[in-house]
């Protein structure tokens, strides 16, 4: 009897203050985007050409890890790169701005149903796209963020009804502010509309997508918007000393697929927010890897109330009378 009632006692406590729920444990990452994302596939389609080393590291398009490195190593997973499908250049249609025989973001998609008749529902599937859609403007392209985000739609659409059930998404950077735009107002305010009606349009489809998948489809929107925002307004807080400027300087066909010449690095690249005109340092990666990381852990559990805090008090005042009435 008295272990009874010490066992009630603890089943009532961990009602109130229950233990918090380890976050989810994915079998694999599956990646589909563009050169931020990008963690070796147009290094191999160029034969090593692009993006050239070592000016950029082991085939990503960053002087360092990217950001689904480290999210992979938090989580403890190996990131396998057949499971990313994410190349370079790629926009969220059919197109590809680097080199038009790689793919786009819905070739990749397609590549990834054909290969996977059923997705597995234990992995972590992340989108990031929509960046060369709108560079495209400086290769003749008209951008249209509301079919950039129509695509992004049809991509998680696609996956959703492969099965997948954790899907992040991500949003855009302020582009008007990257090295490549914020030298010139025109250019710069052209590429903060862009982005500002991308993310708009894209928070307002996932919310009416979740609403339309199963209740077991959990999309996760990852606000990288928010984060250069926050690192911009206040780069000693992260630890930078440069967020408007490139480490290493290049003309914006950074972006598209030609033998640039390794070039000599006179920056210290940490203190720096951007590695060319358009890809973050691997520091700012592995800070979007932590925000990615956080987005996947449960909401914390809130700290107990002061009448809570008495409530557990009278609880283990009534255990302790019923043992020693027991007892006596």
């Amino acid at each position: 009897m008295q272990r009874q009632i010490i066992t009630t006692g603890f089943l009532l406590l961990s009602l109130i203050f229950p233990l918090k729920v380890l976050a989810k444990d994915y079998d694999n990452i599956y990646v589909f985007g563009d050169s931020l994302s990008d963690t070796g596939n147009v290094f191999n389609a160029t034969n090593g050409i692009v993006p050239p080393s070592p000016t950029y590291y082991n085939g990503r398009f960053s002087n360092g890890p990217i950001w689904v490195d480290y999210l992979a190593s938090d989580l403890g997973l190996t990131l396998n790169l057949n499971n990313n499908f994410a190349f370079g250049g790629a926009t969220t249609g059919t197109e590809n701005i680097g080199l038009a025989t790689l793919p786009g973001l819905q070739q990749q998609i397609n590549n990834f149903v054909t290969t996977n008749q059923t997705a597995d529902p234990n992995a972590l599937y992340i989108i990031w796209a929509g960046t060369n859609d709108y560079l495209s403007y400086f290769f003749g392209g008209d951008p249209n963020p509301t079919n950039t985000v129509a695509n992004l739609s049809t991509a998680l659409t696609s996956l959703v009804a492969d099965g997948a059930k954790d899907i992040m998404v991500v949003n855009l950077p302020d582009l008007g502010k990257s090295p490549f735009a914020n030298f010139n107002n025109q250019r710069s305010n052209l590429f903060s509309t862009f982005s500002s009606q991308h993310n708009s349009s894209l928070n307002t489809t996932l919310q009416l997508l979740s609403q339309q998948f199963s209740s077991d489809t959990n999309i996760i929107e990852l606000n990288v918007s928010s984060l250069f925002d926050q690192i911009i307004a206040d780069p000693e807080k992260f630890g930078f000393t440069n967020v408007t400027n490139s480490c290493i300087s290049k003309d914006l066909s950074v972006v598209s697929i030609k033998d640039v010449p390794p070039q000599q690095v006179l920056c210290n690249p940490e203190k720096f927010l951007f590695w060319d005109e358009v890809h973050p340092t691997t520091t700012a990666h592995k800070l979007i890897g932590e925000l990615a990381f956080s987005a996947l852990e449960p909401e914390p559990i809130p700290e107990p109330s002061a009448r809570l805090g008495v409530l557990l008090y009278s609880i283990l005042g009534a255990v302790s009378l019923l043992k020693c009435n027991i007892i006596n």
